[in-house]
C-alpha cells in the first residue's frame, strides 16, 4: 500500500482527513510505554471471536487519543448523511469531525499520556466489519514508538472539534438514530443516563 488512503479496503465510510494527518500507518495505541511485541489474545468483550492483534489506521487514530477506559462518541458525515443530520451535528462548527466526551473524565484526559505503537503493515489486513481497523492472527513486533500527550491540545489542532458534557447519552441518543457516520467506544463506563 502506498501513502494514500485505501478507503476502497473499508468495510464503512472513513471519517475526512484531520489537519497534519500524516500518510497511511497502522497504530495501536496504549498508556504502556513498555510495549515491543503484541501476541494475539481474545477481547474479554468479545470471548468468541478468534485471537487477534488489532491496529487503527492513521486516518482513524484521533478516535484513540483519549485515555483507554473513556468512554466517548466520535461521529463524522458521509455522503448517505442528510441535510438536516449535517445542520443537526455541524452546524454550529467549521470542524467534520467531532468527538464528545463525559466531563467526569476531563482530568484524566489531561493528564493521560499515550504511545502509539506502529506496526508493520504487510502482517495486518482490513477488518471485516469495523471500518479503520485492521488485524492479523500473528505475533508482531512494533517498528515505532511515538509519544502522544496534550491529547485536549492534540485535538485542536487537528481540526477535530471536541465536545465536552456531563452525559453522552443525550447526544448518543440521537447519533444512533440519525445518518451520521459514528463510532462509540467504552461506553460501558459511561455516566448515569440523563
Amino acid at each position: 500500500m502506498g501513502a494514500g488512503y485505501p478507503e476502497e479496503l473499508l468495510a464503512r465510510a472513513a471519517p475526512p482527513p484531520f489537519v497534519d494527518e500524516g500518510p497511511f500507518a497502522l497504530w495501536h495505541y496504549s498508556e504502556d510505554p513498555a510495549l515491543e511485541t503484541f501476541h494475539p489474545h481474545t477481547p474479554a468483550t468479545n470471548p468468541e471471536a478468534p485471537p487477534q492483534v488489532w491496529a487503527v489506521d492513521t486516518r482513524h487514530a484521533p478516535m484513540f487519543w483519549f485515555p483507554r477506559d473513556c468512554p466517548r462518541g466520535c461521529i463524522w458525515p458521509s455522503t448517505r448523511t442528510t441535510p438536516q443530520d449535517r445542520e443537526r451535528f455541524f452546524g454550529q462548527s467549521a470542524a467534520l469531525r467531532v468527538h464528545v466526551m463525559e466531563t467526569a473524565w476531563l482530568d484524566r484526559v489531561r493528564e493521560c499520556r499515550l504511545y502509539a505503537y506502529r506496526m508493520p503493515i504487510s502482517a495486518f489486513r482490513p477488518d471485516d466489519t469495523v471500518g479503520g481497523y485492521w488485524v492479523t492472527n500473528a505475533t508482531v513486533d512494533a517498528v515505532e514508538r511515538v509519544e502522544v500527550d496534550d491529547l485536549l491540545g492534540r485535538h485542536a489542532a487537528s481540526g477535530i472539534e471536541l465536545r465536552i458534557t456531563p452525559s453522552i447519552w443525550p447526544f448518543w441518543r440521537q447519533v444512533i438514530e440519525s445518518t451520521v457516520e459514528f463510532s462509540g467506544s467504552r461506553l460501558r463506563n459511561a455516566g448515569v443516563s440523563l
